[in-house]
């Protein structure tokens, strides 16, 4: 038996001697199996590639990629759990917010029978801001895309080798990875745990990035975007139907002398806002389609250590 930890590394440089001292200390010393530790490079700015080399050169079970530039989290794990070779596979983050001692609990999971083990947030030592996004996300993704998503949402997982080859064959673009470990319907089983401060370095999870998490999710995986559009245009629809024979009927009773300017300017910037939201909407559609169609890889890889 051969587990896999995957690794996705971006400007982490001081996180990762610990995290690799952190995995020696509480999984390696404590299992009698193989293991394999693959860390990918996603395009990070800092000295991270030259540690994970300094790393690699250390233990000859250390498997490093170097992508050309940063693809983007979903691009480096899926690089990862291409590149690995265990009979499953635990995607880690690197910030060493997860206690490492899930690992053990999610391969006892796996060898029970269970395809896909999650490590589900139940608390999280954090700010109030970050707190309330991921509550905020994971309350929408439930309610309008994948209700078998935990209300603590995931970061840390196992996955067995069949669902490693199904989220290959997938291929997409622009899509939350998350979901589609949810999508696919293998058996599951959660483990809580409560997500730790982060102490070294600081998070690169940008504001810009949360968005397009969002909007990957609605995209890839809910009907939501598009029925907002409906339902704004149905309501924007009849609302105009009502307005134009209560005008009529005014204007028919003589109680408008003048015709009112500000009321048409107000429905005109209304209905002009409404087309152009259904307009953006329908554009990250198209964009998503033409994204796939091209058919441009996932990630590039710029190096890699044989093993």
């Amino acid at each position: 038996m051969k587990v896999s930890i995957v690794i996705p590394v971006y400007y982490n440089e001081d996180n990762l001697i610990p995290l690799y001292k952190d995995i020696k200390e509480k999984f390696v010393e404590k299992i009698n199996y193989e293991y394999e530790i693959v860390m990918v490079n996603d395009g990070s700015g800092d000295r991270s590639y030259e540690v994970m080399k300094s790393l690699a050169q250390q233990d000859p079970n250390i498997k490093i990629v170097s992508l050309s530039r940063n693809f983007g989290s979903h691009a480096a794990i899926l690089c990862g759990l291409e590149k690995c070779t265990g009979d499953c596979a635990v995607v880690k983050a690197a910030d060493l917010q997860e206690p490492t001692e899930l690992i053990l609990q999610m391969v006892e999971s796996w060898q029970r029978g269970n395809n896909v083990v999650l490590a589900v947030r139940k608390d999280r030592k954090e700010g109030f801001g970050q707190k309330l996004f991921a509550n905020t996300y994971y309350w929408m993704v439930r309610k309008a895309a994948l209700a078998n998503m935990p209300k603590g949402g995931f970061d840390v997982y196992l996955l067995d080798r069949k669902v490693i080859q199904v989220l290959l064959a997938l291929d997409e673009r622009n899509s939350a990875l998350t979901g589609q470990i949810l999508w696919s319907g293998f058996r599951t089983e959660e483990i809580p745990y409560v997500r730790l401060a982060r102490e070294i370095g600081t998070s690169k999870w940008t504001l810009r990035k949360k968005v397009k998490l969002v909007a990957d999710t609605l995209f890839s995986f809910s009907t939501l975007p598009i029925t907002l559009v409906t339902t704004i245009g149905a309501v924007s629809f009849f609302g105009a139907i009502i307005w134009a024979v209560f005008v009529l009927v005014c204007k028919l009773l003589g109680m408008i002398p003048v015709s009112g300017w500000t009321t048409l300017f107000i429905f005109n910037l209304f209905s002009f806002g409404v087309i152009m939201i259904t307009l953006g909407i329908l554009g990250g559609y198209l964009w998503r389609t033409f994204d796939a169609s091209r058919n441009r890889p996932t990630y590039i890889v710029e190096e890699e250590n044989e093993k």
